[in-house]
């Protein structure tokens, strides 16, 4: 069984004085956790900490009996990692492409290295494109491919960041299929700012907002923690700002033309609210309004 990564105070601040995490202390199991957060919320900085791309500047991240933050080569056996931004070359086939990745895995032995590749191309639906160059591919095909290559070697760990931002639906739906089989015996986090993804795959989550853990827990427990306290009302565009003074507004969507407000408070704000059966949306929304309310 692979151990809980222990990830405890973790700082970073960069030159030029952007604190991107503020003592980030979080224990994520063997399974899909889900590490959820608005864009520079200082969830890519953390990633890529845990992938030894970046050193922080204090607190400790440990694996089992395997210290992150000092046995980098232990860490880069046991790790597979697909950023944000994965670039391939273009005019290479996904065949020749993955082969030389398994090569900078260690897998010099040229029959178990064609094994590999095969099983990994059929694994994620690739296979009848292996002699493709992988400047065709589609978006979510590339993703395939990226998660292709994070998968050799068998990691322990498994870091994925932002992985279906820009997909359509479809491929997007498929990704996540794959990743919600991978996920079963390894640890993997998966980094996002899509609610979806979030509530679709995992059994554990964080909200990170400002550089700073706002909420962790299951999922399904933290939408049961806002059950009989959510409330929703459709408002005048030019009355948005009186509600947003009066009460604890976590979104605003526009619908028709008008724009629906949903707030947070213990009991039915007026007659005019009605109550919504809450959704990890609004697990997220409240998380980061009441960070912010706290940080004002």
């Amino acid at each position: 069984m692979t151990p809980d990564l222990i990830i405890e105070g973790v700082s970073k601040t960069y030159p030029n004085g952007v604190r991107a995490l503020h003592d980030v202390s979080l224990t994520i199991p063997a399974g899909m956790f889900g590490l959820l957060g608005p864009n520079g919320a200082g969830k890519s900085t953390l990633m890529r900490t845990i992938a030894t791309l970046q050193e922080p500047d204090a607190g400790s991240i440990t694996l089992g009996d395997v210290d992150v933050l000092r046995d980098k080569d232990a860490v880069r056996r046991m790790l597979g990692y697909l950023p944000q931004e994965f670039g391939v070359y273009p005019k290479v086939t996904a065949l020749e492409m993955l082969n030389h990745f398994a090569v900078l895995k260690g897998i010099v032995d040229a029959r178990t290295r064609a094994e590999v590749v095969e099983a990994l191309l059929k694994r994620t639906n690739l296979w009848d494109y292996r002699k493709r160059r992988l400047g065709t591919f589609s978006g979510g095909m590339k993703q395939r491919f990226g998660i292709a290559q994070a998968l050799i070697g068998n990691p322990r760990l498994i870091i994925v960041d932002e992985p279906t931002a820009g997909l359509d639906p479809a491929e997007r739906l498929r990704f996540n299929n794959m990743l919600s089989e991978i996920g079963e015996n390894v640890v993997v986090i998966l980094s996002t700012h899509i609610v979806e993804d979030i509530s679709d795959l995992c059994s554990r989550m964080a909200i990170i907002g400002g550089g700073r853990v706002q909420l962790t827990g299951d999922p399904l427990k933290t939408i049961d923690s806002l059950r009989g306290k959510v409330w929703k009302k459709l408002v005048e565009r030019d009355r948005l700002a009186e509600y947003e003074r009066d009460l604890s507004v976590i979104s605003t969507r526009l619908v028709s033309g008008r724009t629906v407000i949903h707030v947070i408070a213990a009991a039915r704000p007026d007659p005019s609210f009605e109550e919504v059966a809450p959704d990890l949306e609004d697990v997220y929304f409240s998380a980061l309004d009441a960070a912010s309310r706290k940080a004002a």
